[in-house]
């Protein structure tokens, strides 16, 4: 078994992991992310806070992404100066833990509300019903607590199992959450890379991946509605957010985590597996200065926001018979001006499914 290891040990000392450009990289990257997001972030958190935003059921899911995203942005400085000064962490072996933790969990969690908003707006659009007997009970809460719980449970050993950073051979540098031995690749971090994937991949792509094609359909089908087409461009912007920041990153992750288990062997395809994980991991960050598009959405969609007029009054319609303005199922709003033609009256839609949008 000895043996064997050291076999392993030696095979990979002798096949050199390099990617000169990603100290450059990983600056430019990780400090354009920074500056976006520092500031989208905290209006996100501000135009989340407020009252009427509280009352919507999905925006659970997306205070605790934009917080998460928050965090993460935070942080950024520290991995700046980490690959500035090429991959040299003097921080000491705590912050590595809690540092390299944090942003792993980062990932996972954003893929875990990508995927709790996309079945929000599957239920509201296919399954309306069902939606409104949810959305009203402690279900997205209950939801979110699984997702901080699932993530807790596969990072926390990370934290707790040892030091996670460490010196190479070849150098003086101290790198963190990174470059780790075969042995501690084959042992500790199986169970976490196993997990990531099944819990943090496999499963929300495969609900993002069946969401979307059966909302497409849906909302073809109806074309007149509004509140379809927000529905519809939500789960667009996250499907477009996990094909280009997520998947990338995950398909990198999987053949780098083969070839540190010694299943791809060949030195070229190492190196080629290595350099393009370097890669998606900077690409991975900027979902974090996208998502604040993703909050505003709803509100873009609707068009331009009309004055209210002090002469103006609310008439609610279904089927041109005038209803109570209490009434729950609303069709059409429209604002009566008194002394104008029917042609300057404006008609707005008012969906009783705006409100959880």
């Amino acid at each position: 078994m000895d043996k064997n290891q050291s076999m392993q040990d030696a095979s990979f000392s002798a096949c050199s992991l390099q990617a000169d450009f990603q100290y450059g990289f990983f600056t430019v990257t990780y400090s354009l992310v920074f500056i976006l997001g520092l500031p989208g972030n905290i209006c996100a958190l501000y135009f989340l806070s407020r009252r009427k935003q509280r009352s919507r059921s999905s925006n659970v899911y997306f205070v605790n992404l934009s917080s998460v995203d928050f965090v993460f942005i935070c942080l950024l400085p520290f991995r700046i100066y980490y690959h500035n000064t090429g991959n040299n962490w003097v921080l000491g072996d705590i912050a590595c833990r809690i540092m390299g933790t944090l942003f792993y969990a980062n990932i996972y969690l954003s893929i875990g509300f990508f995927t709790c908003i996309c079945l929000d707006r599957y239920l509201a659009v296919v399954h309306p019903l069902i939606y409104l007997r949810l959305k009203s009970s402690f279900f997205p809460l209950l939801l979110t607590i699984i997702i901080w719980v699932v993530c807790s449970a596969i990072v926390l050993p990370l934290i707790l199992g040892g030091p996670l950073d460490n010196v190479s051979e070849n150098s003086t540098r101290t790198s963190c959450f990174e470059n780790f031995s075969p042995t501690l690749w084959q042992h500790r971090l199986v169970t976490y890379n196993v997990c990531a994937l099944i819990f943090g991949f496999l499963l929300p792509f495969t609900v993002i991946g069946v969401v979307f094609p059966v909302m497409a359909r849906k909302v073809c089908r109806i074309k007149s509605s509004i509140h379809r087409k927000v529905a519809m461009r939500i789960i667009v912007f996250v499907f477009v957010i996990s094909l280009f920041c997520f998947l990338p990153y995950h398909i990198t992750h999987l053949l780098h985590f083969l070839m540190r288990m010694n299943i791809i062997r060949t030195c070229a395809a190492s190196q080629s597996i290595y350099k393009l994980r370097r890669i998606t991991l900077a690409l991975v960050s900027l979902n974090s200065c996208l998502n604040p598009i993703l909050y505003l959405i709803p509100y873009l969609s609707r068009g331009v926001y009309l004055p209210t007029l002090p002469f103006a009054r609310k008439e609610y319609v279904i089927n041109d018979v005038p209803v109570k303005q209490n009434t729950p199922s609303v069709v059409t709003s429209t604002t009566c001006l008194p002394n104008h033609k029917q042609s300057s009256s404006i008609i707005l839609d008012a969906k009783v499914e705006w409100s959880v949008l």
